[in-house]
């Protein structure tokens, strides 16, 4: 049972989330109420889809001047976006609009911190550096993956870093958020494959996030780690897509598939949002720099060797995502362990690669994955697995021999710490 005494709880959301089918006729009443000039970004090969259309409409109809921005581009290089913010700055736009996958919504993210506060964009890089609020955004995902319409978070690339770089900040949440799950009906398998992949990883690693003790007079990290109010979230998002991820991929037109996988991905978005995320991601950004993979398709890969080097000390908290996947049976340990094993099924299922080197990762590229792992400290602190070089190696190894046997006992922060008080 959970201790709420000695606990706490945080979610920092939108003031409006709307979720279900036929909500999109919402968007535009939504936006006229946050101003009459509105800057819509989407992506390319959505602008002429009936349901873009009928958002440009009643825009009109609504007496919103619309500007429309089709220059989304994969991974977003930072001069991308600032040629964004510039060809915005002539719109003047009162409301932003983000239509599309997480680049899209990203790109919005961008843009209203752009308007609000100039650029160069690299003044913001990393946590709390965001001065104020920006431009009122609306987010409307047509993918079931990043949950960026409910996150304080934006990623982007930077030829001058090695690593994709992320910006986060509470005022990079969306306004308003809108949800259909009719928009992502029809998405290619493999999109929903590495979407719906990133939605899991943000569920399970929400939920085993290591758990601080926020001092609530100070500024609070934007990643506070698990607490109360995510927990229940992540679970039910990592129940749904347990439900879900193969359908949604064996048949795009299944909209109850769909319907699931957009509510879980909403779910693990407000669970990451405040909780974080950990290893998958932070093993994942070096790994898709060097092999120009989907963040999804790394996450996903990466995420069975992260839970299997939790196992050990994280056993009660992998017990709980077992049960939340229907697999719980036996003692906790092999709870915890048929849960590696489910994800790792729905991840080879659904067509994920299983290891590394599949991916294009050769051996010697292992240090340097390492090395720039340990870098994203906002990640690699989020873990109960104490962030060391030793402990880095072996999950990367892992991964690259495809071999999960090969994870014994890691060292974690709370085990340092005992050792150091004896």
């Amino acid at each position: 049972m959970t201790d709420i005494a000695n606990s706490f709880g945080l979610l920092r959301l939108p003031d409006s989330i709307a979720f279900g089918d036929g909500c999109r006729s919402s968007i535009a009443r939504t936006v006229a109420t946050l101003g009459n000039r509105a800057l819509v970004v989407c992506d390319p090969f959505l602008s002429s889809t009936e349901a873009f259309i009928q958002l440009l409409k009643e825009l009109e109809v609504l007496e919103v001047a619309v500007t429309v921005d089709t220059q989304v581009v994969p991974e977003l290089p930072v001069s991308v976006v600032e040629e964004a913010i510039d060809r915005a700055l002539q719109a003047r736009p009162q409301v932003i609009v983000g239509f599309g996958g997480g680049s899209a919504l990203d790109l919005a993210k961008l843009i209203a911190l752009g308007l609000a506060h100039g650029t160069p964009l690299n003044r913001f890089y990393g946590e709390n550096q965001v001065p104020g609020p920006v431009i009122p955004l609306v987010a409307v995902p047509t993918t079931s993956g990043t949950g960026s319409e409910v996150t304080p978070v934006a990623v982007l690339a930077d030829p001058d870093r090695e690593l994709k770089v992320g910006i986060s900040s509470p005022y990079l949440i969306p306004r308003a958020a809108v949800v259909d799950p009719r928009l992502m009906v029809g998405a290619p398998p493999a999109v929903t494959a590495s979407a719906g992949a990133d939605a899991l990883v943000h569920a399970i690693e929400a939920y085993t996030s290591n758990n601080h003790s926020p001092n609530w007079q100070d500024t609070l990290p934007v990643f506070v780690g698990e607490n109360l109010l995510s927990s229940s979230l992540a679970l039910e998002a990592i129940r749904l897509i347990g439900l879900s991820l193969r359908n949604a991929v064996r048949d795009g037109q299944d909209f109850e598939a769909r319907s699931r996988m957009a509510y879980a991905s909403l779910l693990a978005g407000m669970a990451f949002g405040t909780a974080g995320t950990h290893l998958s991601h932070a093993i994942q950004y070096p790994v898709g720099a060097l092999t120009h993979t989907a963040h999804g398709l790394g996450t996903g890969m990466l995420l069975p060797y992260v839970m299997q080097a939790l196992l050990a000390t994280d056993a009660q908290r992998l017990a709980d995502v077992a049960t939340a996947l229907g697999v719980a049976a036996g003692t906790t340990e092999e709870s915890a362990q048929n849960a590696i094993d489910e994800v790792a099924a729905i991840m080879a299922d659904i067509g994920l690669p299983t290891d590394l080197a599949t991916m294009g990762v050769t051996e010697s590229d292992l240090p340097r994955i390492v090395e720039l792992s340990l870098s994203v400290r906002r990640l690699v602190t989020n873990s109960v697995i104490e962030p060391t070089e030793e402990n880095l190696h072996r999950i990367v190894r892992a991964a690259f021999d495809g071999d999960r046997t090969a994870l014994n006992p890691l060292r974690t922060a709370a085990s340092n710490e005992s050792e150091t008080k004896k």
